[in-house]
């Protein structure tokens, strides 16, 4: 058997011979002419009486091809001369004006092969012609559970015109110089100016602007291209770069000086509207329909934008789709200069029930208003002004906005100045002067003689820039305030993000309350644009009809069962499942002020009493004071000195007593040394109130991470979980944890936990890589290397469950993802599940298992409510009707209890299922799996295979030290969707003796 590239390289050899030969046919012709005449040489020697007549026919056949040769030759040239003739009458009718038409093809090197043209259309059809994978339709709604009455955030939106367009127009903005205008500093104002200038222009059109470079409007504008010239009373300060502080150079030449004079003063702007497209109104009553409508989302898009425009002239802030407003009362203090600011998300959704506005409390972090001075002792916590770090205080102060005393305008912070203010100089050019003339003066000395506002605080320090590099222009810090609403942008604090889930939380009750409000406040009713659409909104929150699902039954020691209460349950006079030994350990003690003696007790007392056996500790290593002040790795190494100098050798556990919960500087160096240095199981713990329930819960992780086994699921011990526990069935949670925001040097950590010891659902363990920053799709999960082996995530999962599942390949695989939007549901289905089937077929080509690919999503802003009473809804509430997709297949599940605050529901969505579940059958599965979390005594609120990859990637990124690094949380739609080419560090690879435990735990 030939090759499939041999038989193409044949096919092109044949084609070319094929074509040289027809055009070489007069060669071939003439050829075969005087090969007849060369055997008729020895006749006309035999036999000279038939010379003459030979000759002659042999002539004139001869002549007869020349002819018809030359006859083919013309026609073929007359031919050829029309065709061009015609060809270019075609191009002068498709080019009137003459443009400059593109070159013509480059020549093909002699050494490139081409491509057959008909094999490579044909492989491009086939291509083009297969089908991709699109989110499954809903093949039926859940019937167990008790029914409840609930009311949703959703309001019932009426479109009354379906018949309509909504024109999409861009907008392109100058200065009467030709200087672009940056529609987001001054693009409203703008737009609002030519409609008041010429409204009869524009027809009296009411329209949606987006802030930057579309317009919308329903029904098309007098004319597809429009241009405008408007006169702003007051032009963006950001434009105004020169300022009585400074901005003037000896330097500079006098064309220069004028140019930019003339350039910042212009108040004239050119406004050149564009008809872009138009999007039909009828496809949002197709997708409601739960039609496919490709117009769908601009249209909703367009909606969007109207709500945003309607914020925006009430002045709030907006991020995204959540407008915040500048009221005093809704901002509270986090701390270090940060104010958490309440506001309202806004956006329109098409349901089950027909088009919605979704209406939820939203929260952002803005900093203090008010003097930039007293804003910057308070975010680096110092007493004065003189303790400031200005370096720190030149990276926080960037891009923030601020007004002056002396000139009442607003400015963009560039930079800082090199010099305090009685140092930093700059050139004072002459009024009465000829230009050149002037003085080096002091911004100091500046302001107090020429605007009688002598410095009292902030003449040593650092001078506010608000210009640019070269023409840099200086306001005294003491004289400035920061504007208000203006985001926080930087990773919170431990103390502040906790804080801020004290100071957002909002019962049911209070949260319906706010909407109500915030609804009303809004207007929408009165927005000209919404009318024009034929939109209205509803005042009422919608109903919905939920179910309630029982709590599955659990198993714990002596094969004793019982049912969790109110999504909770406890081990009081209960033993575990499958508890351990502990013979080895040892307690490393880097906190000075911990009881170590009691809490050795507590834990042998307790432990005990669930079935795990404790022996005394080895020692407890307490730290050296000589090495407190060491950098963190440096007291680790110490303290592995110590331990090693005592132990006779390597103890099971390690249980770590860190100074400071959560942000300790010893947790990551600590971690890494013991999981993948050495191979030891460790607990870091910071007591703070050591009790009975506090051990307990201390005491499931370590169970958890030697091997033990806190409870099961009934349904999984039997087994009888329908589907999974009769064919092998592999689960896997799937998470990429991304670093602060705004840093895009920090790797994004890539965790996937599978299941392991089929049947059970409640075994797990983790496959950890990095990846490109801010890369939301993971690049890992298929990574040959070469013909014969994978480095890849799957891979690695598949062969641990072959290994610990009987010798068994799944059957199933079920996919939990966690942390992508909508928009990214495609790249999962046709790039990450393409990857985890190739990862299949490459460990075997003739296995075929079937998958099923489920999206959890915590990220959204539809909330659940009692209808009579003001709890939050039960746990196990689950709702697939009325304000879920009116086409794809999802649902609303709140499987725990949600004791403060309102209960925030896990909206899942199931892709793709080829292992054929039912809807009760498929919720019971996700239900169950939020009962299996070995960490805790509750149901938590999403499926437990996501929860163990987001703590896997929590955990293993602390491995690495990076400068400023937050911890990871988990990416919610924002994150770049594509690898790319940033190089990151690799894992360190976990030690043998830990990579198979739950050690995430």
């Amino acid at each position: 058997m030939k090759s499939q590239g041999q038989y193409r390289n044949q096919k092109i050899r044949s084609w070319g011979i094929e074509r040289q030969a027809e055009h070489a046919a007069p060669s071939h012709w003439i050829w075969t002419t005087h090969n007849a005449i060369m055997p008729l040489r020895p006749l006309q020697a035999e036999n000279p009486n038939h010379s003459p007549i030979l000759l002659c026919w042999i002539l004139s056949f001869s002549l007869f091809w020349w002819v018809s040769l030359s006859i083919f030759f013309i026609r073929s040239l007359s031919q050829i001369f029309r065709a061009l003739m015609l060809l270019s009458t075609e191009m002068e009718r498709l080019n009137p004006d003459g443009l400059e038409l593109p070159p013509p093809p480059p020549i093909i090197p002699p050494n490139v092969v081409p491509i057959v043209a008909g094999e490579k259309s044909l492989e491009l059809f086939k291509k083009a012609s297969a089908p991709k994978r699109v989110p499954m339709a809903r093949t039926g709604n859940g019937t167990k559970g008790q029914k409840i009455p609930l009311l949703t955030n959703h309001f019932k939106v009426a479109v009354n015109k379906s018949d309509d367009y909504f024109f999409h127009y861009s907008i392109a903005m100058s200065y009467e110089d030709g200087t672009p205008v940056d529609g987001k500093g001054i693009g409203r104002k703008v737009l609002d100016k030519v409609k008041q200038t010429y409204a009869m222009e524009l027809a009296n059109k009411e329209f949606a602007y987006d802030g930057e470079k579309s317009l919308f409007t329903v029904g098309p504008l007098p004319h597809n291209r429009l241009e405008f010239t408007v006169v702003l009373d007051d032009v963006s300060s950001t434009r105004r770069t020169a300022s009585p502080g400074g901005g003037s150079n000896r330097a500079d030449s006098e064309g220069d000086r004028k140019r930019v004079k003339k350039q910042f003063q212009s108040k004239q702007l050119n406004v050149l509207i564009n008809y872009a497209t138009k999007i039909p109104m009828q496809a949002i009553v197709n997708a409601i329909r739960g039609q496919d409508s490709e117009h769908f989302q601009e249209a909703v898009r367009v909606l969007d934008i109207v709500l945003r425009q309607n914020a925006a002239k009430q002045g709030c802030l907006l991020v995204r789709q959540s407008f915040f407003h500048n009221n005093p009362r809704n901002f509270a203090d986090l701390g270090s200069g940060v104010l958490g600011c309440r506001g309202f998300h806004s956006s329109f959704r098409a349901t089950q029930g027909g088009l919605s506005l979704n209406m939820d409390v939203s929260t952002t972090m803005i900093v203090k208003p008010g003097p930039v001075l007293d804003f910057l002792m308070l975010n680096q916590n110092v007493k004065t002004p003189y303790q400031i770090d200005w370096t720190k205080a030149k990276r926080m102060l960037k891009n923030l906005r601020i007004t002056t005393y002396s000139s009442k305008m607003e400015y963009k912070i560039t930079g800082l100045s090199d010099r305090p203010c009685k140092e930093q100089r700059f050139f004072l050019k002459s009024k009465k002067g000829q230009d050149g003339d002037g003085e080096e003066i002091t911004v100091s000395k500046y302001f107090a003689v020429y605007k009688n506002l002598p410095l009292r605080d902030s003449a040593d320090f650092p001078c506010i820039n608000v210009g640019k590099p070269k023409k840099p222009s200086y306001f005294p810090l003491e004289l400035c305030d920061l504007v208000s609403l203006q985001r926080y942008t930087k990773s919170l604090t431990n103390l502040q993000r906790a804080s801020l889930v004290e100071k957002s939380r909002q019962k049911p009750q209070e949260r319906m309350s706010v909407l109500r409000d915030a609804l009303r406040t809004s207007n929408y009713d009165a927005d000209l644009m919404l009318r024009s659409s034929g939109v209205s909104i509803g005042a009422d929150f919608v109903h919905v009809e939920g179910r309630v699902l029982p709590a599955p039954k659990l198993k714990v020691g002596n094969g004793e069962d019982f049912f969790p209460r109110n999504g909770r349950w406890n081990f009081n006079n209960k033993k575990l499942v499958q508890p351990v030994t502990i013979d080895r350990w040892a307690i490393v003690n880097f906190s000075a002020r911990c009881d170590t003696r009691n809490l050795v007790s507590n834990m042998m007392k307790c432990g005990n009493m669930k079935g795990i056996a404790i022996k005394e500790p080895f020692m407890v290593f307490d730290e050296s004071n000589q090495h407190r002040r060491e950098p963190a790795p440096v007291r680790v190494d110490k303290m592995f000195e110590y331990i090693k100098s005592k132990l006779p050798g390597p103890p099971q556990l390690l249980l770590c007593i860190l100074s400071e919960r959560k942000n300790s500087d010893i947790y990551g160096p600590w971690k890494r040394k013991n999981l993948s240095e050495l191979g030891i199981v460790t607990q870091c713990i910071a007591p703070t109130k050591v009790n009975d329930q506090y051990i307990t819960n201390v005491l499931l992780k370590i169970n958890a991470k030697m091997g033990g086994m806190n409870s099961l699921l009934s349904v999984e011990h039997s087994p009888s979980i329908p589907l999974v526990s009769k064919r092998p069935t592999l689960i896997l949670g799937m998470d990429v944890s991304h670093g602060s925001p705004g840093r895009s040097d920090v790797p994004s950590i890539a965790a996937v936990v599978s299941s392991r010891h089929w049947p059970l659902i409640s075994r797990y363990r983790a496959a950890v890589r990095t990846q490109s920053p801010k890369v939301e799709m993971i690049a890992s999960l298929f990574k040959p290397v070469s013909d014969k082996e994978d480095d890849g995530i799957i891979r690695e999962l598949l062969m641990d469950f072959y290994a610990t599942s009987g010798s068994r390949k799944p059957d199933q695989i079920i996919i939990f993802r966690d942390g992508v939007s909508e928009s990214q549901f495609n790249q999962v289905l046709n790039v990450e599940l393409d990857q985890i089937i190739e990862a299949c077929k490459f460990l075997d080509e003739t296995w075929s298992p079937k998958f099923m690919l489920i999206v959890a999503q915590k990220n959204h802003h539809t909330k659940f409510f009692q209808t009579h009473s003001p709890d939050n809804v039960p746990p196990g509430t689950i709702i697939d009707n009325k304000v879920c997709h009116p086409k794809n297949n999802d649902f609303y599940l709140c499987s725990h209890a949600g004791m403060i605050g309102t209960t925030r529901p896990t909206h899942y969505h199931v892709l793709y299922d080829e292992l054929g579940f039912s809807a009760d059958d498929l919720q019971e599965l996700v239900h169950s799996l939020s009962y299996v979390y070995q960490r805790s005594t509750t149901a938590i609120s999403v499926v437990a295979p996501i929860c163990y990859a987001h703590l896997a990637a929590a955990q293993i990124s602390q491995f690495i030290k990076f400068d400023e690094m937050s911890e990871t949380a988990s990416s919610h739609g924002g994150g770049v969707t594509v690898p790319g080419a940033v190089p990151v560090p690799e894992l360190p690879k976990l030690h043998k003796n830990v990579i198979n435990s739950m050690f995430f735990c």
